[in-house]
């Protein structure tokens, strides 16, 4: 009877655990070998098949290489080429010893046509060498979560030990979206940068399709090597909710990715969960008023139906603020939370201008000044 039972249970898991795959997969049909469909603002996960599996992921390696160079802020630094930074196989934006480029001109070269050469240049200038830029890499990796990624080059192209996963890319993505450089140079089909000796205009073009086929689209990546097969990272966008889908050796990616995007963006709804705030105004220390009201600015993030619920936030504001204060000035910050999870940081500000209080003197002090004056005279 025991054993019956045991049998019993055993293929009740079976059955529970296959009904489970049948409809995350049966809800899109993808070709990939891994994939992953996320909410960019939560980071809830919405469909998934071995998302955690270790693969090569190609050129969209270059997602960190870029974000680790947007994260200097130094768009307009230039770099000069050497043979170092060249001698690389594969995709090119067309890179010289000697050639002179910006920081802004690598992230394009790297990002767009998915240049080796940019990926490697931006490297040795970031960190002096290949594996001193690797190590900020891994760095930069374990600071996201992406606890089953190790990069071994800066471009993507086979090496052993360069692996990433399904869900740790979506983190990646997640992470370079937040950069304003990258979001913006990612969602272009075409940019045209200077560089070389001397320098003349190019014109590089988006080997992300779905920029051009899928009309949500905002990014990001392509990749491709014989070893990993075509792997994809893209973002969409729509109505006020973001998604981002991941696949790892698909052959036909462009397809799966429109489904998958689609799905995601059709679960997903535009919610306003603006905190309440528990204070309408805060003291004001030396103003011309003794308060000032205050207000934190509408937060909207899109959530599936089932995790609307799941946003919380913390508010924290100052007892008081010294005169003067202007309008739409930072008196307090208010922190937005998914599952525990920092998502988003607002300012509360203030909603007028308080001046200094000048200094009336008393009647007393006005006629004491006044009697010494006039002593002053008389004598």
């Amino acid at each position: 009877m025991r054993r019956s039972l045991i049998i019993l249970f055993s293929l009740t898991l079976v059955f529970c655990s296959i009904s489970f795959v049948g409809a995350n997969v049966g809800a899109v049909s993808v070709s990939a070998k891994s994939y992953i469909l996320i909410n960019a603002d939560t980071g809830e996960v919405l469909s998934a098949s071995d998302a955690h599996t270790r693969l090569p992921m190609a050129s969209t390696t270059k997602i960190m290489t870029a974000l680790l160079l947007a994260e200097l802020g130094t768009p307009e630094k230039t770099v000069t080429v050497t043979n170092e930074m060249v001698r690389v196989e594969g995709s090119s934006m067309g890179l010289k010893a000697g050639d002179t480029v910006t920081h802004y001109g690598l992230l394009v070269g790297m990002l767009l046509p998915s240049g080796n050469d940019a990926a490697n240049s931006a490297a040795v200038s970031v960190a002096g060498s290949f594996e001193a830029f690797t190590e900020l890499m891994n760095r930069r990796a374990q600071e996201i979560g992406m606890n089953n990624t190790h990069f071994a080059t800066p471009s993507g192209l086979d090496a052993e030990g360069h692996y990433s996963t399904a869900y740790d890319m979506a983190l990646l993505a997640r992470e370079a979206l937040k950069n304003d450089t990258l979001r913006e140079i990612v969602s272009q089909e075409k940019i045209t940068v200077s560089f070389g000796i001397p320098q003349y205009q190019r014109t590089f073009y988006n080997h992300n399709k779905l920029l051009s086929s899928f009309e949500y689209c905002i990014g990001v990546k392509t990749g491709f090597t014989k070893k990993s097969g075509r792997c994809l990272v893209s973002a969409a966008e729509k109505d006020g909710c973001r998604v981002i889908a991941v696949t790892l050796n698909a052959p036909d990616d462009w397809n799966d990715h429109k489904e998958l995007l689609e799905l995601g963006l059709s679960q997903l709804e535009a919610t306003d969960v603006t905190a309440k705030l528990p204070i309408k105004s805060i003291n004001v220390v030396g103003g011309e008023e003794e308060y000032v009201n205050v207000a934190v600015p509408q937060f909207c993030c899109g959530l599936s139906r089932s995790s609307a619920d799941r946003v919380t936030y913390k508010v924290y504001t100052k007892p008081f603020v010294y005169a003067p204060v202007s309008i739409g000035q930072q008196v307090g910050t208010v922190e937005y939370f998914y599952n525990n999870e920092l998502i988003y940081t607002s300012s509360i500000i203030s909603l007028k201008s308080v001046g200094i209080k000048q200094y009336r003197p008393s009647f007393s002090e006005r006629f004491a000044d006044a009697f010494k004056t006039l002593f002053k005279c008389l004598a």
